[in-house]
């Protein structure tokens, strides 16, 4: 994480292992006139090493997070710290390393992820270019991470010449070439089959365990719970439930439901958001409900 040096020293009061933390996020854009929340006070801790999806429908605010993460956009208030560092206080000369080397992007448009007149191991050298090194040194790199995505044997093809499954795998070296902390995924497998996709999500598992890296994939599709550890739900601006997988060292289920616990997340004012789901199981259709404590739990009843 490259900044002032003035903030080299880590925040006092962010965890030590919390590699993202988000305190109080608040985004508002304008559209037509009208003032739109994306984000409303969203708190958030990744921890370094962590495999984490973050889903949501359209408009829940998980792309304006992943970009503030990528230093692509800033909240309107509140506080993001990468590696403990107040991520606004980095000057914008060094918001274009952090941008090259802190994080690595894989977008769900190839188009976006790779030069289409460039074969798959120029795309993955093309990063290294910022960077000092040799030529030999870069292509050396750039085959070694085509080796390690399975697309050793195509690194002389164009990205026409590729699969889309094929092309975000080169995607994924590409977003490796400098060495990157995070590594974010926006709808990685939108364009894909789901046997695809099923590769793809296993292939950054090997990354995570083998590398240590911090992936962060956002995406609307539900059925990501039983591909990763831990699963952020994001409704209206607002971190709502998180499922987290109960054992981490046991064979990948595909029944997410067992290998999944689901937990309601409070809020720093000690606020729940209730999924409509839930609301409407437990028959609550007002905004009073009766909360009594009973043998240690808390039993929120509909109005009488």
């Amino acid at each position: 994480m490259e900044g002032k040096q003035e903030k080299a020293v880590r925040e006092e009061g962010i965890p030590e292992e919390a590699i993202i933390y988000c305190d109080g996020l608040v985004k508002m854009y304008l559209s037509d006139g009208l003032k739109v929340m994306a984000l409303q006070g969203l708190d958030l801790e990744v921890k370094r090493g962590e495999m984490t999806a973050i889903i949501g429908k359209s408009g829940s605010g998980k792309s304006t997070l992943l970009n503030m993460i990528g230093g692509l956009e800033t909240p309107t208030t509140g506080q993001l710290f990468i590696d403990g560092h107040d991520l606004s206080s980095v000057p914008e000369k060094n918001m274009v390393k952090y941008r090259r080397s802190t994080v690595g992007f894989v977008w769900q448009k190839s188009s976006r992820n790779l030069f289409t007149y460039m074969t798959a191991v120029e795309n993955v050298e093309a990063p290294m270019y910022f960077k000092k090194g040799k030529a030999k040194q870069r292509r050396e790199r750039a085959l070694m991470l085509l080796d390690s995505v399975g697309m050793l044997d195509h690194a002389k093809k164009f990205p026409s010449q590729l699969s889309g499954g094929e092309q975000q795998r080169v995607a994924i070296a590409v977003a490796l070439a400098n060495e990157p902390s995070i590594l974010l995924a926006d709808e990685p497998t939108g364009a894909v089959d789901t046997k695809t996709a099923n590769q793809i999500y296993g292939l950054f598992r090997e990354l995570n365990q083998k590398m240590g890296l911090t992936i962060l994939i956002v995406t609307h599709d539900i059925s990501l719970a039983n591909k990763v550890n831990r699963v952020v739900m994001i409704s209206d601006g607002k971190i709502s439930t998180e499922k987290i997988r109960r054992e981490v060292n046991v064979a990948w289920s595909e029944d997410a439901d067992n290998s999944h616990e689901e937990y309601v997340v409070m809020d720093k004012a000690h606020r729940l958001q209730l999924s409509e789901e839930v609301l409407e199981m437990a028959g609550i259709d007002t905004n009073k409900v009766r909360i009594v404590v009973e043998n240690g739990k808390v039993v929120i009843s509909p109005q009488k």
